[in-house]
């Protein structure tokens, strides 16, 4: 795809590159999230890459959409570099940002990998060239030769990057449950947690469930992960009575799952999610930092049953 005559600064030569970007925009956003974990970051990101592309000579791009790839891509590994060290002093445990997959559903729509929160937090440990090489590869589909190009490096050194994250990424992460069952052993917790039904929870979990809330310093919340079933299921007994009192729960689509909206007095205090293998509930994320509350807004209908406020 050429982009004749839209070096120009004039109007038309703006237009045409803001339409080529537009066009392109969704997947950029994409490649971004999926590096950085952060809907604030990578829409950051984005703006940066369009005013370079509005800066740039674009009558001598051949390919518009490889060039922003490979700009989104590598301002992504920056700012993952820098995003690293941040979170080395992040207050409590870090989770992803979650993104309305029902209000853009272009974000999972191409493949759903790199995308749920259970593997994003698996491409945590990744390095930032190795993590832009799974998900070019694995959420996109690039050519080994065109990611080569992309991070800098031969074609060969790319495929042992996407090998190992891919080996790794299989190794620590158990086979998920089909999405109409995540939902159901949602519901179900939510249930047994306002209910603080401590029976009912160890029944849902895995042996070694993990349960982590992200304060992120603003709101009080665990700083220190939650291990075990039984220990998990007291944690959430513990606080049943004063933390649900007067909470709302209604139910959205984040990072391609069901997730349940926790609401007092009209605002939301956190958003609610499950994994889950056939060993039941591997992990419990508690999203309660108000900065990553912003993305996800009610469904139409509710999964199966809901459990009233």
């Amino acid at each position: 795809m050429a982009v004749a005559d839209a070096g120009s600064g004039g109007p038309e030569g703006l237009e045409q590159a803001a339409e080529v970007f537009a066009g392109v925009r969704p997947r950029l956003f994409g490649i971004a999230y999926r590096m950085l974990g952060s809907a604030t970051e990578a829409e950051d990101l984005v703006q940066d890459a369009w005013l370079r592309w509005q800066a740039y000579d674009r009558a001598t791009v051949d390919n518009p959409a490889a060039f922003l790839a490979t700009t989104i891509t590598r301002l992504a590994i920056n700012a993952a570099q820098s995003a690293r060290a941040r979170r080395e002093t992040y207050v409590g445990p870090w989770l992803p940002e979650p993104v309305d997959t029902a209000a853009d559903p272009y974000l999972g729509a191409e493949r759903g990998e790199a995308l749920e929160f259970a593997v994003l937090l698996l491409l945590e440990r990744l390095t930032p060239t190795e993590r832009a090489a799974y998900v070019l590869r694995e959420a996109f589909e690039y050519p080994y030769r065109q990611i080569a190009d992309i991070t800098r490096l031969n074609e060969a050194a790319v495929r042992q990057l996407v090998s190992r994250a891919r080996k790794r990424v299989l190794v620590e992460r158990r086979t998920p449950v089909a999405r109409a069952d995540q939902r159901r052993l949602l519901t179900a917790f939510v249930t047994a947690a306002r209910a603080g039904d401590l029976a009912a929870l160890e029944e849902l979990f895995a042996a070694d469930v993990i349960s982590y809330s992200d304060g992120g310093g603003a709101v009080r919340a665990s700083r220190f992960p939650v291990v075990g079933a039984s220990r998990v299921a007291r944690y959430v007994r513990a606080f049943a009575d004063r933390f649900w009192a007067g909470v709302e729960v209604t139910w959205a689509s984040t990072n391609g799952q069901t997730s349940a909206l926790l609401s007092r007095d009209g605002e939301v205090l956190a958003v609610l999610t499950v994994t889950a293998s056939a060993q039941g509930i591997d992990q419990v994320l508690w999203m309660m930092n108000p900065a990553k509350l912003t993305a996800a807004s009610p469904t139409s209908e509710p999964p199966h049953a809901t459990s009233g406020p």
